[in-house]
């Protein structure tokens, strides 16, 4: 009766339109986290992180944010400074002026202009449908 809105499961909720009142949680310039951090929306870093992120959907990191140490999320827009692991298990999205140094694992990877990226890119997502297209398109020649 009253917003009465359902579960949804562990899942990416919507595509990655960002509008301010999406956000959920914001950790601003000048804040300083270390440890672990999850959680189940939006989130937007801005300040210094330092330890293991983890979630379903997406996190913005700003221009000024600098993080260090591992990210896995549904998707990932960064424009800040990172070193360390990206795990995303829909996209990745470096904006400028971002600096990368470390590995990046997602079927989906946007890299702008400006950009700088010194690492390792995995896409297996798109590696395994390639395999099953070329498995399938030998077992059709080989049937004739």
């Amino acid at each position: 009766m009253f917003n009465s809105k359902k579960q949804e499961p562990a899942t990416m909720k919507k595509p990655i339109a960002i509008n301010k009142a999406d956000i959920k949680a914001f950790l601003g310039p000048g804040s300083r986290f270390e440890g672990k951090m999850s959680f189940d929306e939006m989130v937007r870093l801005d300040g210094i992180f330092s330890g293991e992120i983890k979630s379903s959907d997406t996190l913005i990191v700003g221009e000024s944010a600098e993080i260090d140490g591992s990210i896995e999320v549904g998707s990932l827009i960064l424009s800040g400074h990172f070193e360390g692991n990206i795990k995303a298990t829909t996209s990745v999205d470096l904006r400028a002026p971002a600096r990368v140094e470390g590995s990046i694992e997602t079927p989906i990877l946007k890299i702008a202009e400006k950009v700088i990226f010194n690492g390792e890119i995995k896409m297996l997502g798109m590696v395994k449908e390639a395999a099953v297209k070329v498995s399938n398109h030998e077992e059709k020649k080989s049937t004739k």
